[in-house]
Order: structure tokens, then sequence, then C-alpha cells
């Protein structure tokens, strides 16, 4: 398969490498392909230079009296130089010159040293901020990763919630709410092969939280306790297995149920066709 190069110099790769922050496996990847495409050399050469270019623009100076101090010991340095090359005359000139340019050279060592220290700084703060970007897009990637997923996995409830209400083997029964709680509904899809019973709370108001619904099926006149409702259930959702019925009904109990119906607790009720 061959590699889209520009997508690969795109994925920030390139950044995480220079950085110092890709992982063994990118490093590897990284290294054989550069051999094998300029334009990696080219992206890793310009990200590179672009780093290098902000550096210089943001540069500081060191400050005054340490630019005062330093050519102060320059001065001193350079004295003892003059003054150990007249006492020893027996020296050639040669080695009086090398040890001048030593002397000279460690001290400009020290400058550079020091000059350099604020853009040390500068390039420290800098890739230190990066990382903290790049720490910030993988978390973002992440939460965008889980509720990518909480989507996908509510579509998928969805999609089999449909497939299981079209059945032609599922009988429904409709649960419309009783005298003076006519906006209530509820729906049971049962299954007449497996016996399996699916709720749907269309419409029940929100259940106090020491309380719970609990569904009824209603067995040669006497209700047959069929399940209880879920906090968690907000579409189609599994209860009991019911062999026989001929009406379903649906009570406000308290939390766990109960092993009869309190029927002034009752919100629907619905009788199954034929």
């Amino acid at each position: 398969m061959k590699l889209d190069i520009q997508a690969y110099i795109e994925s920030g790769v390139i950044e995480s490498y220079v950085l110092g922050l890709a992982t063994e496996q990118e490093v590897a990847e990284l290294e054989q392909l550069r051999k094998q495409y300029p334009e990696i050399n080219q992206a890793l050469a310009a990200f590179e230079a672009s780093l290098e270019a902000q550096a210089l623009a943001n540069a500081k100076q060191p400050p005054a009296h340490i630019k005062q101090q330093l050519f102060k010991t320059l001065h001193e340095e350079f004295d003892d130089v003059a003054i150990t090359a007249t006492h020893q005359q027996a020296t050639t000139s040669g080695k009086v010159v090398s040890l001048f340019w030593n002397k000279y050279a460690a001290a400009a060592t020290v400058i550079l040293i020091v000059a350099s220290a604020g853009l040390n700084i500068y390039f420290f703060n800098k890739v230190e901020q990066l990382q903290n970007k790049y720490l910030a897009l993988v978390n973002e990637r992440n939460s965008l990763e889980a509720g990518l997923n909480i989507y996908k996995t509510k579509a998928l409830d969805i999609y089999n919630s449909m497939q299981l209400m079209s059945d032609p083997n599922m009988l429904k029964v409709s649960m419309p709410g009783i005298k003076g709680k006519e906006n209530n509904l509820a729906t049971v899809f049962w299954d007449k092969q497996s016996k399996e019973v699916y709720l749907l709370p269309n419409r029940l108001p929100q259940a106090p939280e020491n309380k719970q619904y609990q569904l009824w099926a209603l067995v040669n006149g006497k209700p047959v306790d069929a399940g209880l409702l879920g906090a968690d259930c907000n579409g189609l959702c599994k209860l009991k297995n019911v062999q026989n019925a001929q009406a379903f009904a649906i009570t406000l109990e308290n939390k766990g149920g109960s092993p009869t119906p309190h029927l002034d607790q009752l919100y629907v009720f619905g009788k199954i066709a034929g």
C-alpha cells in the first residue's frame, strides 16, 4: 500500500520527533521512511528552522552588569598575560602568543555561554509550551473518541430496538394512562415465541428517588410480577419473561418492587387484543 507522504507529514509526527515526544515505534518508522522520502527530511529541516527563527526573534540580551563583569575579568586576564610574557623573556614568542590566545579563547567561551543563556531559557520554555499543547491535543482527541464511542453505542441500541419492534413475532401491547393520568403512555413488546418481554416507557413521569416502576402481567385474572424498570432505562428495556397474559399494567412501587401491586399507584393499563 502506497504511503500518503503528505498526510504522514501533516499527522504531527514531524513535530513530535523534533521535540522528543515521539514513541520508539514512531521514531523507528520515521528514521526508516526518511531514507526513502526526501520530503520527510525537508519537513524536518523546515520545522527545526522555524524553531530557530522563533528563538532568535525572541532572544534576550544578558543584563548589563554581567557584560561589565565579563569585560573586567577579561581585562585582568589580559594584564596577567602581559606580565607573564614580560617576566618570561626566555620563552619563545610562539609560546607567549599561544598562552595569550588560550586565555582569550577561555574568556570568549565564557561570554558565549552567558550570552546563550537567554536563548537556552527561551528554547526550554518554548519546548515546554509545545509539550503542553501536544498533551492538550491528545486529551481532546481522547475525549472526542470517547464521545464518539458513546454515540455509536446509542445508535446501535436504537437500531437493535427498531429491529425488535419490527419483528413479526413481536406482539405490541399499548398501555395508555388511566383516568386522571391520561398523558401517561407505555408500550410492551411481547415475543410470542420466546415469551421475552420488552418495555418502552414512552411517557412516564420521572420516578422519585425512593420509588420504581414495576410491570405486571395479568394472568388468569391475577397480577404477576413482570420486572422492574431500571433508572438507566431510556429506550427499549428487557424485563422478565411472561408465558401467558391477558393484559399488562404498570404501578409505582417502593424501590426494589413489591410482591403485589398497589392499585392506588396504577399509572397505565393495556389489554392484549384478541
